[in-house]
């Protein structure tokens, strides 16, 4: 079963309606059996299949351009809101859709898929991510292309508008729209709020012993506080939040890597070795257990798919409100969210779980200690008990962030169903939502957020299939650009002082020794021919 959620044994058994065993089944362990059926083999492999196919119809365009993408996410560029219509910045709009991917699901979801499936688990979350690039930029980009303007002047989009603007059978477009939209309203109400909500008040008071109906309170006010001023607020805060926590929980991880350095290659060779055996056990670093490939994979591609939401079309909402001159670049911007959640954060968790050596520890009652149990009991063999402390922390951050980054998905699919004017109704469900998910215990939620994002899935990646081709001509027509970036960049590499070009808004005074300038300005744009030696005085470089 998935992050966090306690049904029993007799619910997950394969049984047909007719049979005693569904007759005697309650409601809640209907649902759990539905879940399990949604989220069975079927999804996932139209999870991957899709990923596969899209890197081969673009033809490994993203794989070949992540090195570009990261470095166009760190540069300074990507903060400032220039070079397009849009209401926040490229980066603003992806750590708006890393708030709302990088949740409790990189801590907990990590610890389920190493105890159900095998230390070979975390090899196959890496395989899904290096798939899921292709969706993630493909959804992005569609949404960046066909989004439009709203009465208020803000910018929407998502799959739904791509669906009802690009899909040449307009029916079919407006079907897939409006299943889309509405299963999203719910997973945003289920997964994205009250369970992220449940988890925090969880944290809280095992930590700090805080009541839930405070925590419940507080959340729900820091969330209202924080969505009544829109995208931009939201934009904003994730901008800071997202960053902080997840440099903060790197830190912690790389601790305890660092603490279990000699055991480390032992893990990772376990890891690899256990994702490609038939039928082997787990020992020595990676703990005791055992597990299978086939049993590895299907953890490892549900994890993975479930953590960075490649493909479920969450991410390409807020990435339609970036200010871009180009959908394909932030398509590319977007990509890398798939990166830092699934091959970065996930990966240290897996990391810190396998090497420390507490995989198949048993607890009080004598089974396995999973979740976010198993975690901070990795990260307490080097931090002690501040290691706990810390893990509850990254438990309460990623889960505000995932509130923040939920609601706009939310609003937006909310405002395509009902307009405009039913979001601030929107945004009054969301907060009470959250102070109710705080309170209650949320069993059946958890799985009927599954079906939910499940069933948002299959409309999104029809649509993806169906657009594979104007997503692969975008892509191909943004290549020169690309290619031009890099060779600007090698000859400043080759030699800075001879051909400077770059973007200029004062003329500087220089002074040179034993030297001059040959020329200066040209349409706005500086080209420096320097004769001669250089003197270089200070701050010359800052200054140019």
């Amino acid at each position: 079963v998935f992050d966090g959620m306690k049904c029993r044994k007799d619910a997950m058994l394969e049984v047909s309606p007719n049979s005693e065993g569904a007759a005697s089944m309650t409601v809640s362990e209907w649902i759990a059996y539905v879940d399990q059926r949604v989220w069975g083999p079927g999804m996932l492999v139209l999870l991957m299949g899709t990923g596969v196919f899209l890197t081969l119809r673009t033809r490994f365009l993203p794989w070949r351009n992540l090195g570009w993408a990261l470095k166009s996410v760190l540069g300074r560029d990507s903060r400032a809101k220039a070079g397009g219509a849009g209401d926040v910045s490229p980066f603003s709009a992806l750590m708006t859709t890393l708030a709302a991917t990088i949740g409790t699901g990189n801590i907990v979801g990590v610890a389920t898929a190493l105890v159900a499936g095998g230390p070979g688990a975390l090899v196959w979350m890496e395989i899904s991510a290096l798939f899921g690039l292709s969706s993630k930029c493909a959804e992005c980009l569609l949404a960046v292309k066909y989004r439009q303007r709203d009465a208020g002047g803000e910018m929407r989009g998502g799959p739904m508008y791509t669906m009802c603007a690009a899909l040449r059978w307009k029916r079919l477009g407006g079907a897939l729209a409006f299943l889309f939209a509405l299963f999203t309203v719910l997973a945003s109400l289920g997964m994205g709020d009250m369970a992220q909500a449940n988890s925090i008040a969880g944290a809280l008071a095992d930590s700090f012993s805080v009541p839930a109906r405070t925590t419940g309170v507080a959340v729900a006010l820091l969330a209202l506080v924080v969505i009544l001023g829109g995208i931009r607020r939201i934009a904003g805060v994730c901008s800071v939040v997202v960053p902080l926590m997840a440099v903060l929980y790197l830190l912690a991880g790389t601790a305890v890597l660092l603490g279990h350095l000699s055991a480390l290659p032992g893990a990772v060779a376990e890891m690899f070795r256990l994702a490609f055996s038939p039928a082997a056990a787990a020992g020595g670093a990676a703990g005791t257990m055992t597990a299978s490939a086939l049993n590895a994979a299907r953890w490892g591609i549900a994890r993975g798919c479930f953590s960075h939401e490649a493909g479920m079309g969450s991410a390409a909402i807020p990435a339609a409100s970036a200010a871009t001159d180009s959908p394909a670049r932030q398509g590319y911007v977007n990509m890398t969210g798939v990166f830092f959640d699934t091959t970065v954060i996930c990966t240290v968790t897996g990391l810190c779980i396998c090497a420390s050596g507490v995989l198949g520890t048993a607890d009080a009652s004598g089974g396995q200690v999973n979740g976010v149990a198993l975690t901070a009991l990795a990260f307490k063999t080097v931090l002690g008990p501040l290691g706990g402390l810390l893990v509850s922390l990254g438990i309460v951050l990623f889960a505000f962030s995932t509130i923040l980054g939920w609601e706009f998905c939310g609003e937006t699919a909310f405002a395509f169903l009902f307009g405009r004017r039913a979001i601030p109704l929107y945004r009054i469900l969301f907060a009470l939502a959250a102070f109710l998910g705080a309170t209650q215990s949320l069993e059946v939620v958890w799985n009927l957020s599954d079906i939910f994002n499940a069933l948002m899935a299959v409309p999104n990646l029809i649509s993806l299939l169906l657009l594979s081709g104007t997503a692969a001509r975008e892509l191909e027509a943004f290549q020169p650009e690309i290619r031009r970036g890099r060779r600007l960049r090698q000859r400043r590499a080759a030699c800075p002082c001879r051909h400077v070009r770059d973007r200029v808004q004062v003329r500087l005074p220089i002074r040179m020794g034993n030297g001059g300038i040959r020329e200066f300005f040209s349409g706005g744009v500086a080209f420096f021919q320097f004769d001669g030696k250089i003197k270089y005085g200070k701050n010359f470089k800052q200054r140019t």
